[in-house]
């Protein structure tokens, strides 16, 4: 493919094009057929993009294929908890844009649709108001042998409602000092459970926002929160470490997903999941080490954040 500066003349151009004859300063001949140089540019130009759009297609179709042998061990772990009649929740929990929404698909995508759920719950209404904070969560939660995906779960309390001053003090101190020994009850009566957060730098955040505004496929993800997420940033990234430094504990530990690069995050996190637990059948010439620039544990999480404040006066995410 010829390489272009932008900064070309036109006059510069044709001459990187052989079998190119000038006739004047705008227009040229190519094989007898006359053309002027403003639409050979525009060709060019066509021609770049779709074949930047194949190199993208092409990279996309290798990334979900690589997602594919990890797919297949989860299929296995679905079994597994099915015969042993086992209950497992997993948290998606993260900022607005993170890649929750989207791993969630592909941890999803070949399983048993008959034995899992993805609960993403609204808004409470003002019946669920005046219930147990936890109701309406436990009722959602999983029979022996089901898997239930929680996009967004309990935590919603510690992060946008205690943000947003959607809860009282008091209500966000309730749940700060209640919610460990509540997810105790959980693991000790079996349940397995898995808290993952997914971790996205302001950066991304900001531009996958801009995506979502231009793109119509996107706009319906677009809230009045998330317009306001990027203002927000410090006091998220705040809460965030009062809730994992509160909340992690040996019974139901937090794992930090770095989600940038949303294909290595959705990759790590089917590993974190197929690790969580033994089966039989696991295919032994997987690699299932977890890549440490993507997966941090809650604790080690709390210790960067606590060099940052450190060495800059602030967190920085």
């Amino acid at each position: 493919m010829i390489s272009i500066p932008k900064k070309t003349s036109k006059k510069k151009l044709y001459r990187k094009f052989k079998g190119i004859n000038m006739i004047d300063n705008n227009t040229v001949e190519i094989d007898g057929n006359t053309i002027s140089l403003d639409e050979l540019i525009n060709i060019y130009k066509e021609v770049n993009s779709e074949k930047k759009s194949e190199n993208k297609a092409e990279m996309k179709r290798k990334n979900e294929q690589a997602l594919k042998p990890y797919q297949a061990e989860l299929i296995k772990l679905q079994r597994h908890l099915e015969e042993t009649n086992q209950k497992m929740i997993i948290l998606f929990e993260g900022r607005d844009a993170a890649g929750k929404g989207g791993t969630i698909r592909r941890v999803t995508r070949y399983m048993n649709e008959k034995h899992y759920r993805v609960v993403a719950l609204g808004k409470p209404t003002e019946e669920q108001r005046t219930q147990w904070f936890y109701q309406k969560y436990i009722s959602h939660f999983p029979r022996g042998g089901e898997i239930v995906l929680f996009d967004r779960s309990w935590y919603n309390r510690a992060m946008v409602e205690h943000v947003f001053g959607f809860c009282t003090q008091k209500e966000y101190d309730d749940f700060m000092k209640g919610v460990k020994g509540f997810e105790k009850d959980l693991t000790r009566q079996g349940v397995i459970l898995i808290k993952l957060y997914f971790s996205v730098t302001k950066d991304e955040q900001a531009r996958r926002f801009e995506r979502r505004k231009t793109d119509p496929l996107r706009q319906w993800k677009l809230s009045e929160i998330d317009v306001q997420a990027q203002d927000r940033w410090d006091d998220f990234t705040k809460t965030k470490y009062n809730m994992i430094k509160q909340t992690h504990s040996h019974n139901a530990p937090w794992t930090i997903i770095r989600s940038n690069d949303k294909h290595f995050a959705r990759l790590e996190a089917l590993k974190v999941i197929v690790n969580s637990i033994n089966y039989e059948g696991r295919d032994v010439n997987l690699d299932y080490t977890l890549n440490p620039d993507i997966v941090i544990s809650g604790a080690r999480e709390i210790e960067i954040m606590d060099a940052q404040r450190t060495s800059s006066g602030k967190f920085i995410g």
